[in-house]
């Protein structure tokens, strides 16, 4: 944390693209106002309580390392921050009940599935809870009823012709219960183009809503079962949500001087979004459309600002016959889902989502497509809500 610290000249690059700061117009809103902060704690001159609420509002989006000239590795500062933040200021029981009850819940498509309809079955009312949990009804009332049947892919899937690539295909946790249809319609688009898929039952949550809330030791049990689940004879492990991709590739910063560096380096540099490993590897069959279609992506900022895949996703929809690839005018600003952040900060979170609606809606897109399916949701359920007609990840 010192050396990301030390690198910020507090140039202000970084203001225009801050989403909080943009909303809020504050300084400790910003990327350089929090480092300013975390420097105080970790120096013993700011209790940690006090700087907190200000981090806490941070999206983790990343829009601020690409406009950062010197180079801050502001990442490894929010999440080690987070960590710190949570032993130096635990907030009441009730706050740290929620939060393990979330970070039990979210990782387990099984218990998010129980939750779901236990929050609908009783009819919970927001007046009867405290105000910390409320969002969590929010939540449950906001996300699609009944949710999709689970339906387990096959562990191995054999490639259409020739095979060109053996993939490990990760299935994500809330994504495989609030849209399954996502990764089956990758594995539809792989094995058409001549790639073998595994699907590990071993398999579970990557451990990214835990790194990136400031719950390291759970991120790395849960990135050391997935070590162990996928066969190393693999020429990639995929991810479908943008989300997972990005704490995958944090995994050599996690187990940096921890048991599990060598095989959280090897798993990192083998993942890779779908989109940017069918892009490399070149599509052999792409139908046409049977009417034109005008498309908008929204870039996820997890893919985009974390992964680096901008263009990627962008070619292999242009290759498409009849669709009309628009762009949303907004500079790919946060739709203010980032993992847990619409149930920590909810108004921001709101503030954002209907910004970005608005901004597809203006497009006048026939339908979104986006890499992380979370932003879909978000999107489905802001204050200016999409038509459902209108979201999709399918290729």
């Amino acid at each position: 944390m010192t050396e990301a610290i030390a690198r910020c000249v507090h140039c202000g690059f970084c203001l225009p693209v801050c989403p909080t700061y943009q909303e809020m117009g504050e300084e400790m809103d910003s990327p350089r106002g929090r480092i300013v902060l975390m420097k105080e704690v970790l120096e013993g001159h700011l209790e940690a309580s006090e700087a907190k609420p200000y981090v806490d509002r941070c999206l983790g989006c990343l829009a601020c390392e690409p406009a950062c000239p010197s180079g801050v590795g502001y990442r490894d500062l929010l999440h080690g921050f987070r960590d710190q933040a949570r032993e130096l200021a635990p907030g009441t029981w009730l706050d740290r009940l929620r939060h393990r009850a979330v970070h039990t819940v979210l990782p387990s498509p099984r218990l998010f599935r129980w939750a779901l309809a236990a929050a609908r079955a009783f009819g919970f009312t927001r007046r009867a809870l405290p105000p910390a949990w409320r969002p969590l009804i929010d939540m449950a009332r906001s996300l699609p009823w009944p949710l999709p049947p689970a339906e387990p892919l096959p562990v191995e899937i054999e490639s259409d012709g020739p095979r060109r690539a053996r993939v490990g295909l990760m299935t994500g946790c809330v994504q495989e219960a609030l849209a399954p249809g996502i990764s089956r319609a990758a594995v539809r688009v792989l094995v058409r183009n001549g790639v073998e898929v595994v699907v590990p039952r071993a398999q579970g949550c990557c451990g990214s809503l835990a790194l990136h809330d400031g719950e390291a030791e759970q991120a790395r049990q849960l990135a050391l079962q997935n070590f162990a689940a996928f066969p190393a004879d693999l020429d990639a492990i995929l991810t479908t949500a943008a989300g997972c991709g990005s704490g995958i590739s944090e995994y050599p910063a996690l187990f940096d001087g921890a048991t599990g560096f060598e095989a959280a380096s090897r798993f990192s540099g083998k993942a890779i979004d779908v989109s940017a490993f069918l892009d490399d590897l070149g599509l052999v069959e792409i139908p046409p459309l049977s009417e034109p279609l005008r498309l908008a992506y929204q870039g996820a900022c997890h893919l985009e600002q974390a992964q680096g895949v901008i263009a990627q996703p962008r070619r292999l929809l242009q290759q498409i016959e009849g669709l009309e690839l628009l762009g949303l005018g907004d500079g790919e600003r946060c739709c203010g889902s980032a993992g847990t952040y619409n149930l920590d900060q909810p108004e921001m979170a709101a503030d954002l989502g209907r910004a970005k609606a608005e901004a597809v809606i203006a497009a006048g897109a026939d339908l979104l497509a986006s890499g992380h399916v979370r932003c879909l949701a978000r999107l489905r359920h802001s204050p200016e809500p999409l038509p459902r007609s209108k979201t999709s990840t399918a290729w």
